[in-house]
């Protein structure tokens, strides 16, 4: 790649392209039999903080005929300097053409990057859609939590792993392997990975829709196509990645990250990673902190991140904390995701021994009664006493998270978002005090796959608006910053989520006109994904502000997460009803359909039945 070094220097953040960080893994490409390239779609920063690329990046290392290298998108600097000049994208690693390599495989993370996918595809030179391939292109796959509505990328992916990577992928790659040595056709490794448990081939479904817009039927039409594909979960999981690639540039999350565990069962009502995620497997404490200290040691960081859905769920997190305090010097840790009531006195005085960070909250609803509806299952009198103990304790920093058009809400709510932030002000002054910093980080409900919530309609801009001017109204308070997400990004993750094989359409046009990087709010064009839906023929309310029918086929009802359509319904009704589920983890088994399948599930529901 000699024509790189003339470029490089005419881009801004050169060392996104160079490779050769601390830690990364090249092979020798001709000894090597299968070459791998993963990508997160998106500039490297944010690609090199995503968790999944370094646990994947290191189990297709350690098998002995794969490499495997990272591509990212190119800045739109970069992409322009790329066409001008006629380079192909190329890996950080052996800068080697994407063209080259018998597999691509993409991280799909947020529906906002799915143009990215296509701008890599074009640098490369790789046909966009799947019918256009042939078998002289490289495998394209993708997983991740975008993979559980595989749908709107289907035109565009050859395959998609459903839930856990680890194990499924060395499957694939087996098949890989003995398709290669027969010399058979792309569609023939195609049809044999079909018939992998957790890999969906959208090319091998027909689908059919109603007069009115909806689903018909979403129907095999070769024998080795499963009619439900079932997601793959690992039951232990492998070892922490200790020795990750070290950025020579800031990441987004500049920090190591041991992930302590996998899954949640708090259960609240508009998470999807709460659903998709479960059963709960955590790693073992002794584990967490010898590849705590090992990853400080390796790779130099000064903040090491105990990353889970919610950190403070995690049994023995303040012995975690403690003994990482005592056998690691001047490093910072970060909880990043903290429950009100487990973030108890044992830990915050665990944490009290270190520098005091910002701590990260999210009540999400400034009243009891939202709460309830969305199974946050926390009362205000918790929320107050928990500031109080963190504003006792010398904390004056706290980060706020909620949500505003929530199933159920009324102005009434939203106007207890800006009491319940005024009592926390209040209660840092007199117990501090001092004024604590607070940052509101104020997001969109977005209706998500295989949530109880994934039949709601998202609430209209108009509501939106007057619900975000009373927020700006009410917290504009000294030490008070406020974040706000556009309505209009909110909009468009919505009916990508929940988008149908038809969305292809949009996100391919949407890219014609000059879309990507989607999720940067000076890259995001509104514009270009109205005329993208209009050129489709599709009406995005369609998709986003449209109330489902309980007994409607969903885009992704062929995709089975473990946890039952039926349950999911029961808990939809529950918050209509206002009604609160508890974590199973402490009450009795919900039957959420995991106990189907899993033996400690199977056993507490037996348990659960016989009491």
């Amino acid at each position: 790649m000699t024509n790189l070094d003339k470029i490089l220097h005419r881009v801004t953040r050169p060392a996104r392209y160079t490779g050769g960080e601390w830690n990364s893994i090249t092979k020798d490409w001709e000894e090597t039999a299968i070459r791998f390239a993963l990508s997160y779609p998106d500039v490297y920063e944010i690609g090199m903080s995503n968790m999944a690329l370094p646990v994947l990046y290191e189990l297709l290392n350690n098998q002995p005929d794969v490499l495997a290298e990272r591509v990212f998108v190119p800045w739109v600097d970069m992409a322009a300097e790329m066409r001008s000049t006629g380079i192909p994208l190329f890996s950080l690693e052996s800068r080697r053409l994407l063209t080259d390599f018998d597999i691509i495989g993409f991280s799909l993370g947020y529906e906002l990057t799915y143009t990215n996918v296509l701008e890599i595809l074009d640098l490369t030179g790789i046909p966009l859609r799947t019918t256009e391939r042939d078998d002289s292109h490289p495998l394209v796959i993708a997983g991740g939590s975008g993979a559980l509505n595989p749908e709107p990328m289907s035109d565009f992916i050859d395959l998609f792993v459903i839930g856990d990577g680890e194990e499924v992928l060395l499957e694939l790659l087996d098949t890989f392997r003995e398709w290669r040595q027969t010399g058979q056709t792309r569609e023939r490794l195609l049809r044999q990975a079909a018939a992998i448990d957790g890999i969906y081939v959208p090319g091998l479904y027909h689908v059919e829709y109603q007069a009115d817009g909806t689903i018909r039927s979403i129907t095999p039409t070769v024998p080795e196509a499963r009619p439900v594909i079932q997601k793959r979960v690992v039951s232990k999981l492998p070892p922490p990645v200790t020795r990750p690639v070290v950025p020579y540039i800031e990441a987004i999350h500049d920090r190591g990250a041991i992930e302590i565990q996998r899954g949640c069962t708090r259960g609240c009502r508009f998470c999807q990673a709460g659903i998709i995620y479960r059963p709960v497997r955590e790693r073992p404490l002794t584990e967490v902190v010898e590849a705590a200290e090992s990853l400080i040691h390796d790779c130099g960081y000064g903040e090491l991140s105990l990353v889970s859905l919610s950190t403070s769920d995690y049994p023995g997190i303040d012995q975690v904390v403690t003994q990482l305090s005592d056998s690691l010097d001047n490093v910072t840790l970060s909880l990043p995701s903290l429950y009100i009531n487990t973030f108890n006195v044992p830990l915050m005085d665990a944490l009290s021994r270190r520098k005091k960070i910002g701590l990260t909250f999210a009540p999400e609803a400034g009243s009891e009664r939202l709460r309830h509806i969305i199974n946050k299952n926390i009362s205000e009198d918790e929320v107050l006493e928990a500031f109080a103990e963190i504003f006792a304790r010398g904390w004056t920093s706290l980060k706020l998270y909620f949500m505003v058009g929530l199933p159920g809400e009324a102005m009434e709510d939203v106007e207890e978002i800006v009491r319940l932030v005024d009592k926390a002000r209040s209660l840092g002054r007199s117990v501090a005090g001092r004024t604590p910093q607070l940052r509101i980080n104020l997001s969109t409900f977005v209706p998500k796959p295989h949530t109880p919530f994934q039949w709601v309609a998202q609430v209209s801009e108009e509501e939106l608006n007057a619900r975000q001017e009373l927020l700006r109204a009410g917290l504009r308070r000294k030490g008070t910053r406020v974040s706000w997400q556009d309505p209009e990004t909110s909009l468009l993750e919505a009916a990508l989520s929940r988008g149908d094989r038809r969305s292809g359409q949009v996100i391919h046009r949407a890219w014609e006109l000059g879309s990507v990087f989607d999720a940067w709010d000076e890259h995001f064009k509104f514009n270009n994904w109205q005329s993208a839906f209009k050129d489709a023929g599709l009406d995005i309310d369609f998709y986003a502000r449209r109330q489902r029918s309980l007994d409607e086929l969903l885009p992704w009802g062929h995709i089975d997460i473990g946890v039952s359509a039926d349950f999911l319904k029961r808990e939809y009704q529950r918050a209509l009803d206002g009604t609160q589920t508890p974590d199973c983890r402490e009450a009795p088994c919900s039957a959420c359909g995991l106990e189907k399948v899993l033996p400690a599930c199977q056993q507490k529901r037996q348990k659960a039945t016989k009491t």
